[in-house]
């Protein structure tokens, strides 16, 4: 099975940044698509963003409107290793939540889902 950990979260004022991590305990060679999700108080899961993966070849970013501009993801491993980020900038109130890390691993002997424990953001001044 694959872990995912996650670091990065914290406390910052609006208009800072943060850059989150996650990064997965197991070589995978497959194709897979990896993603931040985010949970506010409140309110349903949203899904923040996503990229894919195949090889050394990372694509299809895409963002939920609200993030579009200010967030970045992306993805690098070393050795089939791979850690995804979310790098958070401008970041407002409205983007205070849980954010949890995923991978969706298509084939191969990691096939599955696998989800990160989850790190807190808080934006507040």
């Amino acid at each position: 099975q694959v872990q995912l950990v996650e670091s990065g979260g914290g406390l910052v004022q609006p208009g800072g940044s943060l850059r989150l991590s996650c990064a997965a305990s197991q070589r995978i060679f497959s194709d897979k698509t990896m993603g931040w999700y985010r949970r506010a108080p409140g309110k349903q899961r949203e899904l923040v963003a996503t990229i894919n993966s195949r090889g050394n070849l990372n694509y299809a970013e895409k963002y939920v409107d609200s993030v579009k501009g200010r967030f970045t993801i992306s993805a690098e491993h070393a050795n089939a290793r791979y850690t995804l980020y979310l790098q958070m900038d401008s970041l407002k109130d409205e983007d205070t939540a849980v954010y949890y890390c995923y991978f969706n691993v298509t084939g191969g002997l990691y096939k599955g889902d696998y989800w990160g424990q989850g790190t807190q953001v808080t934006v507040s001044s």
